[in-house]
């Protein structure tokens, strides 16, 4: 399996937003870069075959966006998993019941993301592991997902992305 983390793009700040945090969109700036970025992933030849977002308006909005640029278009699944208060290890356990050939796109938020991507590359959550807004990294399992089995193909940011697009 292969495992796409890919965080959201630039939100509205919370000082500014007057509305519920879980209801808080993309700019017009995010909007663009994570389009971009998600030309970017496309260069890079991944073509998901799960779309997994969090079930925040940000997410959502980001998972949409990836999805519209890509020449095949799975369905969008909104995950509780993927909510940034949820423990890490429920992602795992979520990852676990889709094919281990599967090409995962996973949109969230951080810390969350560089938890779980900790946790999946040494079996515990990392300090210094952080995904930029619209940034991804890409992780890959032979056989099931579990704590420490994935392999890092790389980490990047929504600049490195947007630099490949």
């Amino acid at each position: 399996m292969d495992c796409l983390l890919f965080r959201h793009g630039i939100a509205y700040d919370r000082e500014d937003w007057r509305g519920n945090d879980h209801d808080r969109p993309l700019t017009d700036k995010g909007r663009l870069r994570t389009r971009q970025s998600s030309k970017g992933v496309v260069t890079l030849g991944l073509i998901p075959t799960h779309i997994l977002s969090s079930p925040l308006a940000r997410a959502q909005e980001t998972a949409k966006i990836v999805k519209s640029v890509l020449p095949s278009t799975p369905p969008l699944r909104i995950c509780h998993e993927l909510n940034p208060e949820v423990a890490p290890r429920a992602l795992i356990s979520l990852l676990n019941t889709l094919p281990s050939d599967a090409i995962v796109l996973c949109v969230g938020h951080e810390p969350h993301l560089s938890a779980v991507a900790g946790i999946l590359l040494t079996g515990k959550p990392c300090t210094g592991l952080s995904l930029k807004k619209a940034g991804a990294c890409l992780l890959h399992f032979e056989g099931s997902v579990r704590p420490a089995r994935g392999r890092l193909e790389w980490w990047l940011t929504a600049s490195q992305l947007r630099a490949l697009a």
